[in-house]
């Protein structure tokens, strides 16, 4: 593709139990907003926090849902299948990491079961030290790409989102997380939904991104939508940080293997 495409691929739909709209509200913005290729990638299934996923019941639904949709609006814009993983030992389901779909995100959102970016457990962070959180954070996403299972790296440095920063310098705590997700060959999603949470920032922070830079980590870009309101929200942003750092080029994905395209 030489022409510039605008690429949406972290979102979701209200099967995640806490989002909002319908999966038509959602491709109907994205093509008002001009994204050529948009992904759904719903909270994958698991026998751990039902409460906050798509369930196992609804998994056919939810492909139905999003290829029908695809069909749909095939003329109009490029719709992708994907699921969100969450990267937990012994909870993954073997039909989630081998499902036939686009792409599989993976995403670390608990340290030691702790749900870290929760508002309901927010009194974790007290019992800590900060520095030893990030650690562990990107301890675990350093074994998530190690395991090899996923495409691209979800919100990479999530772990600010409440806006408790460590003492450490971000790049040498994250230094050996990069280094797995680059011989891992994953891409790192530009994550706009840090700018909607008390960390007001995408994910991840410029030192970080310019890390993956330097190390010819690929990227794409994501909304994180949970609404109709979220998609494409800080989109320029996303494409002013990539380019100011140095990125010209963005990952799409079609059945697992990987497209290079301008944006």
């Amino acid at each position: 593709m030489n022409k510039k495409t605008r690429v949406d691929l972290h979102n979701h739909t209200v099967r995640c139990n806490h989002a909002t709209g319908t999966i038509d509200e959602y491709i109907q913005r994205a093509i008002e907003l001009d994204i050529d290729v948009y992904g759904f990638s719903e909270h994958a299934p698991m026998d751990f926090d039902p409460e906050y996923r798509l369930s196992f019941q609804e998994v056919n639904a939810y492909f139905q849902d999003v290829l029908h949709a695809k069909k749909r609006y095939q003329d109009q814009i490029e719709i992708l299948l994907g699921y969100e993983v969450d990267w937990l030992r012994e909870h993954m389901d073997s039909s989630v990491l081998n499902a036939k779909i686009d792409y599989l995100i993976g995403s670390v959102h608990f340290i030691d079961k702790w749900s870290f970016d929760n508002p309901e457990f927010l009194s974790g962070w007290k019992e800590k030290n900060i520095d030893d959180i990030w650690q562990a954070y990107f301890e675990a996403v350093e074994t998530m790409a190690q395991s090899g299972k996923f495409d691209i790296v979800g919100h990479f440095d999530l772990i600010k989102v409440f806006k408790f920063m460590p003492k450490k310098d971000v790049r040498l705590l994250a230094k050996n997380a990069l280094k797995a997700i680059k011989k891992s060959n994953m891409v790192m999603e530009i994550n706009t939904s840090g700018l909607r949470k008390p960390t007001a920032e995408i994910y991840p922070s410029k030192p970080l991104l310019q890390e993956a830079y330097s190390l010819e980590i690929p990227i794409t870009f994501s909304s994180d939508a949970h609404a109709v309101k979220h998609i494409g929200a800080g989109y320029e942003q996303a494409i002013a940080l990539a380019k100011e750092v140095g990125y010209t080029q963005a990952v799409i994905f079609k059945e697992r293997n990987r497209q290079l395209i301008t944006f």
